[in-house]
């Protein structure tokens, strides 16, 4: 069964959380084993997200993420950082590995396969798009546009993201 709800909490020490689910049925246990398949290894408090669940003796268990669903408009901290055309950072998502990211600063850097020069990651941009943090090594999906300071991440999506969507989505 499709369920749509939001995430209560992730704690990814623990490998799990739960999703407050719009149907009314309860919360849904989420395992980190089962977000990893969808290619993340966090995601926001907060975030919408649909999964598909199995009863089991326990309660709801998602068995599979569906989508994680990325916040229409990104927010003011990061809308304030640039301000690129039509609200959308062009060209294509591009593959990318976190270099090192801080959750207490609030921002890290990815390199882009095949570019020497580091790609600023903005916590809030993260967050838009679902994740609730990243670290080292993790590869990504992204969109960059001109920052004030150089590069930065746009948009984040999963790298299995792009081969859900396929190549016309992108």
């Amino acid at each position: 069964m499709m369920v749509r709800g939001h995430v209560k909490w992730f704690d990814t020490t623990k490998g799990y959380g739960f999703v407050v689910a719009e149907d009314g049925g309860g919360d849904i246990l989420l395992h980190g084993n089962v977000l990893r398949v969808f290619g993340f290894s966090s995601v926001a408090e907060g975030a919408e997200i649909v999964v598909n669940v199995q009863q089991t003796e326990r309660g709801r268990q998602a068995v599979e993420v569906v989508e994680i669903v990325p916040a229409a408009t990104p927010p003011e901290a990061v809308a304030a950082l640039f301000n690129p055309a039509n609200g959308q950072a062009s060209g294509p998502l591009q593959p990318a590995r976190v270099k090192w990211f801080d959750r207490v600063k609030g921002f890290g850097f990815v390199n882009v396969y095949g570019k020497a020069e580091d790609v600023f990651l903005h916590m809030e941009t993260l967050r838009q798009f679902g994740y609730g943090e990243v670290v080292a090594g993790d590869v990504l999906a992204v969109r960059v546009t001109a920052g004030p300071r150089g590069p930065m991440v746009y948009e984040v999506r999963s790298w299995d993201y792009v081969a859900r969507q396929g190549a016309d989505e992108v």
